[in-house]
């Protein structure tokens, strides 16, 4: 399976509102030799942001990774649901968690079009994430590099590796388009 095809399908179920991960979507992954599944995880995020976009969302995109397969992917959702909390990173974290039957995603990597933050700062020391990427920095609302800088606190639990300006250009004209249309 090439990962632009699976993205391309994945950005169009997310924008049809089929869910952050469906249980087709998810045994088309997981029953995927992972030899034949080259990922690039970042883009998969992005495709997520750019669904996210086209749902009115703020567009940001969440992937995660375990053992070199994506076993998670969500847009932001909190126009759709409802919910103050469905941003990308919580949404791929609870999907990772239910995938794997655990609340501790040791051995997972999330790759995100944003900082994350405080809030999703904070679910990403309490998921245990081993590592965190993203592309954008966020003055204003990132809670690793800016703000509250989560895990940089005393009641930090786990602070995982932290590589921050991944595409970050690409990642913050989205957001610059994104506020843009809306002004």
């Amino acid at each position: 399976m090439d990962i632009e095809r699976a993205a391309r399908r994945l950005a169009v179920e997310l924008t049809r509102g089929a869910g952050t991960w469906t249980a087709s979507l998810q045994a088309r992954i997981l029953e995927t030799p992972q030899d034949d599944f080259v990922t690039d995880p970042l883009s998969a995020a992005f495709d997520a942001a750019r669904a996210a976009f086209a749902a009115d969302e703020v567009p940001v995109g969440a992937t995660i990774v375990r053992n070199g397969a994506i076993i998670a992917v969500a847009g932001n959702r909190t126009l759709r649901d409802r919910d103050p909390t469905a941003h990308a990173e919580m949404l791929a974290i609870r999907a990772a968690c239910a995938t794997l039957r655990t609340e501790r995603l040791t051995d997972c990597d999330l790759y995100v079009t944003l900082e994350p933050c405080a809030m999703c700062a904070a679910a990403i020391s309490f998921a245990r994430i081993r590592r965190l990427y993203f592309g954008a920095e966020d003055p204003k609302g990132g809670g690793v590099e800016h703000g509250a800088r989560v895990f940089s606190q005393k009641t930090c639990h786990h602070a995982p590796e932290v590589y921050g300006g991944l595409r970050e250009r690409e990642a913050a004209e989205l957001l610059r388009a994104f506020f843009q249309a809306r002004r």
